[in-house]
Order: C-alpha cells, then structure tokens, then sequence
C-alpha cells in the first residue's frame, strides 16, 4: 500500500530531527559527568539538602578489613552503642559495594557530626568529614578505584566548604593512637591532587 507523499515527507522530517539531537546532544544533556558552568558534575546524595557552615576539615580512615560497607559497618557501630554509622562517607572495595563506589551516610545527609576521630574536645568529629576507605592499607595500598572516587569526593568537599588541602588528614594523623589508614596509603599525593 503505497502512503501519500505528506505522511512520507513528514515522517523523514522527524527522523531527520531526531537524528540531529542526537548528534548535537551535548554530554552534560546526555547525562554525564561533565563540567556545568565550571563545576565538575558530582552525584546528588554528595550535596546535602540542608546547609552548614560546621566542615572545617576532612579525616581519611580505613576500615582495616578487607571486606565491607556502610550498612555492615552501621551495623557493627549500632553493636558498639553508636547511634548510627560514624562515617559520613563510605568508599567501596568491591567486597560489599562495587570498587571505588562511594556510599554517603545519614550523618552527611542531615548535616550531623561524625563519630569516627575522638579528640580532645572532639574537634575531629564536630567539624571533621569522615570518609572510610574499605581495606587495609598495612596490607597493600587502596585500589585505582577507590583513589579516583576519594580523590574526586575530596576535591568536591575541599571547593564546596573553602578546606586547604592542607587540612585533609589521616585518623592517625591527628590523634596519634592509630596508624589508620595504614602505611600504603598516600596522604601526599591525595593533597597534591586537589590542590
């Protein structure tokens, strides 16, 4: 059956257009991570839907096991008396959540303290961002993946609350009664590249 010479016309209008979106889509309407105005495209959950002026620094932990999640660790800090998981961030290894995944706590999402670095006066936990690594980092060093997502979540963190990389430590680091997260892991080069 042959179709008047309007409907043909009108039909290889359309798809003529639709080709042409799709070709001249930019990648920030197809959905990627590219830069908006400036800014590099982070997940939704990693901005919180209320504000505060608390963060003051960001403190880097290992889970010094070699599997895990936010959901198992919540759980093990609800066994301990906590009243929810410490961190405010959780990055994955691929044992619970895929490698390099980054899970993001109640406690970020509502602007709360973190219970992950006890200080004197608690300082670490009132204006510190608590982020955990899944693994041991005495062990071996924490995967590309897991490197890339912190590196990108600590940037973010660093620019959205004016923090010097200066002011990104380790567990360790500022309390001194640990070696967490563990000799692998770089502080060094975590601050070079957000600078």
């Amino acid at each position: 059956m042959r179709q008047p010479l309007a409907v043909v016309g009108v039909r290889l209008c359309v798809g003529a257009l639709l080709l042409a979106a799709a070709v001249t889509a930019t990648p920030a309407a197809a959905g990627s991570s590219s830069r908006r105005n400036g800014a590099p495209s982070v997940p939704r959950a990693w901005v919180p839907p209320v504000k505060s002026d608390r963060w003051e620094c960001i403190v880097i932990h290992h889970s010094a096991t070699d599997f895990g999640g936010a959901a198992r660790f919540d759980k093990g800090h609800r066994a301990k008396g906590w009243d929810e998981l410490g961190y405010h961030f959780v990055i994955g290894n691929g044992s619970d959540t895929r490698d390099g995944q980054v899970e993001v706590g109640p406690r970020w999402t509502e602007q709360r303290h973190g219970a992950h670095c006890r200080s004197p006066e608690d300082y670490y936990n009132e204006h510190g961002i608590g982020i955990c690594l899944v693994g041991n980092f005495d062990e071996g060093p924490p995967s590309a993946a897991q490197v890339q997502s912190l590196t990108k979540l600590v940037r973010f963190l660093c620019r959205k609350y004016d923090i010097p990389a200066s002011h990104v430590y380790t567990h360790g680091g500022v309390t001194h009664q640990t070696r967490c997260p563990g000799k692998n892991f770089d502080l060094k080069s975590l601050r070079r590249s957000v600078r």
